[in-house]
């Protein structure tokens, strides 16, 4: 998909996208190079992207955390911080452990107070902050079969609203909410459901679809878009929303 912005909309900023290797956080990361915003990609496999400075940082370690992102500072502020990470395993939310919930919310939830606490004195100072949370559309729907992940989105989805009352007047927060996108992530949802239902895969998918009205996956590069439009400067007010990028499915208002 072609970049839908102008090429320089973005020159001059600083964007840090977190679980930037694949599906999603990907495609943000190279829009957000195509808008001109100098792209610091950070990943557990940091893959190399052209133009892009990738990082190995592990969202669940907080002391690399502090180091990676203090190391960023150093030469400026952050502009822009897109939190995104890869979401748990399927399964019914009783048939997880407490122990289960350790290491997602440190991946999702954690990390992404953490670094939003070391990033935003920079961007009040900037005049200029743009904060992006990729969740879920469970955060209104809980997804079925994904209990500990609707639970987790749902965290992070009310953190971001009680933050959207805090932060400073240029620096804002919002949420992208994906639906059924083609992703890696999306694979593995539908191979979890064809292990404990004996379903095809193209039988999973149909299912997923017939919930669409625009009747196929999204592409990420379409949520991408939706992504780089609360970053630009031009949408400082919006604020505290979450915004669904579904295709429709969501029956709710």
């Amino acid at each position: 998909m072609e970049n839908p912005y102008a090429t320089d909309v973005l020159s001059g900023y600083r964007a840090v996208v977190c679980g930037a290797s694949k599906g999603i956080g990907r495609a943000t990361a190279l829009l957000l190079r195509d808008c001109g915003a100098t792209v610091i990609a950070l990943s557990r496999s940091a893959p190399e992207m052209a133009g892009i400075r990738s990082l190995s940082c592990d969202l669940e370690d907080a002391d690399a955390i502090q180091k990676t992102i203090e190391g960023i500072l150093v030469a400026g502020p952050i502009h822009i911080l897109i939190n995104n990470a890869a979401g748990p395993p399927g399964g019914p939310l009783l048939a997880n452990e407490v122990e289960d919930f350790e290491a997602p919310f440190k991946r999702h939830l954690h990390a992404a107070h953490q670094i939003t606490r070391m990033v935003v004195p920079a961007m009040e100072t900037a005049g200029m902050g743009r904060i992006v949370n990729i969740i879920s559309t469970s955060v209104r729907e809980p997804i079925p079969n994904i209990g500990l992940s609707n639970t987790l989105r749902g965290a992070v989805a009310s953190w971001a609203k009680s933050l959207s009352s805090e932060l400073p007047a240029c620096v804002t927060i919002n949420n992208i909410l994906p639906g059924f996108t083609d992703t890696d992530r999306l694979g593995s949802l539908s191979a979890s459901i064809q292990e404990k239902t004996g379903k095809s895969a193209v039988d999973v998918q149909a299912a997923w679809l017939a919930q669409v009205p625009i009747g196929r996956l999204i592409d990420p590069a379409e949520t991408a878009s939706a992504i780089a439009f609360l970053c630009l400067p031009q949408s400082g007010g919006i604020r505290g929303v979450s915004l669904a990028v579904d295709g429709g499915r969501m029956r709710s208002i």
